[in-house]
């Protein structure tokens, strides 16, 4: 399903403020996650976003919250660092997102689209890079 016009303008001023912080902009997407995300098409890493967004991040006090996304492993780990949708306190800082509250689903939703216009940003960049 497309974005909404107002969704893909949050994920533009979104990406655009994460941009500015030098611990989030160094985060790239490893050879191995590249080749991943090609081969599984995005219609299943976006299933993979919901579902680890929704078990990592949604509860209101998520398991070993801070420690529990890893740094590498798979596309949207990567991309949750990026995004700063990687524990509620990044969330908190950067989303706006208060700790001690479950993620709506709309939230997940919105942060899953968020995980993957990153993704696809960062596959873009490296395809540009290959071509240099």
């Amino acid at each position: 399903m497309p974005l909404s016009e107002a969704r893909a303008e949050w994920i533009g001023r979104t990406l655009e403020r994460l941009s500015h912080s030098q611990f989030r902009s160094k985060f790239r997407l490893s050879a191995k996650d590249l080749h991943y995300t090609v081969e599984k098409g995005p219609e299943t890493i976006d299933r993979h976003a919901h579902e680890m967004l929704r078990k990592r991040v949604g509860d209101a006090y998520p398991l070993k919250d801070g420690k529990q996304t890893p740094w590498r492993g798979h596309p949207v780990f990567t991309a949750q660092h990026a995004t700063a949708t990687c524990c509620r306190g990044c969330m908190e800082k950067w989303q706006g997102i208060p700790k001690g509250r479950e993620l709506t689903d709309d939230e997940v939703d919105r942060f899953a689209s968020l995980v993957m216009a990153w993704i696809a940003r960062d596959v873009m960049r490296s395809e540009s890079n290959d071509d240099e």
